[in-house]
């Protein structure tokens, strides 16, 4: 059973006047004036070029913005449709801004989306992020195609990013995700997605609103939720994504922690899913797969090896309740290496990565204070990663990380035998991975 409506009284009104719908495309915000009327206007073009014979609804819900982004939803004026397309739809779309109630976050955003999709009884639903600036109107085809016209469940996006940008996806989410489950979904919190309407009701089936998922950990638990209950998946090429990228050093310690959280978190719910998987295997990809120029983005390398080495200095109790003495010992090692070569290798990451994961599920700290307390290490393993990967093309990038990956596959064991043994790190005997 789903918890009450999440529409405001003053919504359902205009909810009804939309009628019933076949697509849904929502679009989360939160103080985007600046960014909003693009993507709005994008998906838009997007429903009336590909999809003029279907019913749809584009649904902003927003979280209480205070800088006109609601306004300029409502007030939007769109080109004449014979600009956007040969033939003229049938079925304009219609335009909702909604305020969601409940936990604040992103995650109650999504649900309010859900549930207007579920109450328009929608066959298919996107939801795309409101500071995009790099959407086009073939996002919408390319996220509600292959669920209308393939009978996929689930859309992942799959872009082409700086090689700097998104490090939690490369350094942590995409592998241990694709180690744990068995499907490569390259962006599994890529933050546009596609989905069927059954699925969007599965999801507002799970009793997850009123926890940490509902304020940040929604993408990575829409894509280990579709991947684990049974559900078709696919990816999506869309080119690259351009939006408010950030140095990982400086911006990311608040998102590392909440992912982290639920990433976590979901190896409890679906332990007896990835327990017997082995190796992964490619997930469809639709679209043609193009090149594309990407932004660069600065990273500060020093500040975030100072803070891997405070934490090493400063959290070496909290550290070892977690790591083997063995892993420990090499952070360490690692920390105090002064040399102009600071190197946190594959082996080891994958290692510590594993020793958290089952640190967590012991509960032998206080959750929150584990989560924090694995910033620096983090940070050490970005500072590592952007030194190596300095010279090198995003060609040379991904197969680098393709290595990463298969380092995560192959020590699938450790961390098996790591979440079965309840002793802490410091008293357990020093597991060693073989091969």
């Amino acid at each position: 059973m789903t918890s009450p409506f999440l529409v405001a009284p003053a919504a359902t009104r205009p909810l009804e006047a939309a009628g019933p719908a076949d697509i849904v495309v929502g679009i989360p915000s939160f103080n985007n004036a600046r960014t909003i009327g693009h993507v709005v206007e994008a998906a838009h073009a997007g429903l009336v070029k590909y999809f003029p014979q279907r019913r749809s609804v584009i649904v902003n819900s927003d979280g209480g913005s205070t800088d006109g982004t609601t306004a300029i939803v409502t007030d939007l004026r769109m080109p004449s449709n014979e600009m956007l397309l040969i033939s003229h739809p049938v079925f304009p779309p219609h335009r909702l801004t909604i305020p969601y109630h409940g936990l604040p976050g992103k995650g109650s955003a999504f649900r309010c989306i859900f549930e207007v999709a579920a109450r328009l009884g929608a066959k298919a639903c996107a939801v795309v992020d409101s500071d995009l600036r790099s959407i086009s109107p073939e996002w919408i085809q390319l996220l509600v195609g292959p669920v209308l016209e393939q009978g996929y469940d689930y859309v992942a996006p799959y872009y082409f990013r700086h090689k700097y940008d998104g490090t939690i996806t490369n350094s942590l989410v995409y592998p241990v995700t694709r180690a744990l489950y068995g499907q490569r979904v390259r962006q599994p919190i890529g933050g546009d997605f596609g989905m069927s309407g059954t699925l969007a009701s599965h999801y507002l089936r799970q009793p997850v609103w009123g926890s940490d998922v509902a304020r940040y950990g929604i993408d990575i638990w829409m894509t280990t939720t579709a991947i684990c209950d049974g559900f078709r998946v696919c990816q999506a090429f869309l080119g690259t994504k351009l939006h408010d990228a950030k140095d990982p050093g400086a911006d990311l310690s608040a998102m590392l922690v909440q992912v982290l959280g639920t990433l976590f978190s979901l190896m409890e719910t679906y332990v007896v899913r990835w327990s017997d998987v082995s190796g992964s295997a490619e997930t469809p990809l639709i679209g043609f797969r193009y090149a594309v120029g990407v932004e660069p983005i600065e990273v500060d390398v020093s500040r975030m090896i100072a803070r891997f080495r405070s934490g090493a200095a400063n959290l070496g109790d909290i550290w070892a309740e977690a790591l083997t003495p063995r892993n420990l010992a090499a952070l360490r090692l690692v920390a105090s290496d002064c040399t102009a070569e600071f190197h946190l290798d594959d082996r080891l990451w994958v290692r510590v990565v594993y020793d958290l994961a089952a640190a967590y599920h012991h509960q032998r700290l206080d959750r929150e204070q584990l989560l924090k307390a694995s910033l620096p290490l983090y940070l050490g393993r970005v500072a590592s990663f952007v030194r190596e990967m300095a010279d090198l093309d995003a060609a040379a990038v991904e197969e680098r990380l393709e290595r990463l990956c298969l380092e995560f596959e192959r020590a699938k064991g450790y961390l098996t035998t790591r979440w079965q043994s309840p002793e802490p790190a410091a008293r357990s005997s020093d597991f060693v991975l073989k091969g």
